[in-house]
């Protein structure tokens, strides 16, 4: 299910510079369009396991290790690119996960959390919802922006 995660970070770069409300939601929409059947997935699996928990860690643990491995460079991650990887998962895996509206999503993004900062340590992170990303996003700072 998850063999292929590593290709959501594809187009990261792009997503995260220069974010406005305007390309938040159209990258958001992009991002859903092109890759929101891993998150249907992830939170379908989750939902039909008997015990939810265990199903949510194992997943997590899978997609950090897929993200891990698939940009250490010689056992390690530059800090630029991790924090990159850090404010994509914030800003897009976790609101696509919780837009499915499972009720297991709030569960998966949890134990992502975890497993993120066991996987990566150092790196502890935190999720939130589309909306409150997107309203928490200035047009203008100062009017300079």
């Amino acid at each position: 299910m998850l063999e292929q995660v590593p290709q959501i970070f594809d187009n990261m770069d792009n997503m995260i510079r220069k974010l406005s409300k305007k390309s938040y939601e159209a990258h958001m929409d992009h991002f859903r369009r092109d890759h929101g059947h891993y998150f249907y997935e992830m939170t379908y699996y989750v939902e039909e396991s008997e015990n939810r928990e265990k199903a949510a860690r194992e997943l997590a643990d899978d997609f950090t290790g897929k993200v891990r491995g698939a940009f250490e460079k010689n056992g390690k991650i530059k800090g630029t690119l991790q924090v990159d990887l850090n404010f994509f998962m914030v800003y897009y895996v976790f609101p696509a996960i919780l837009l499915t509206k499972y009720e297991s999503a709030e569960l998966i993004c949890q134990s992502l959390c975890d497993s993120w900062e066991k996987t990566f340590p150092g790196n502890k992170i935190g999720y939130t919802d589309y909306d409150k990303l997107y309203n928490a996003i200035r047009e203008k700072i100062f009017g300079i922006f």
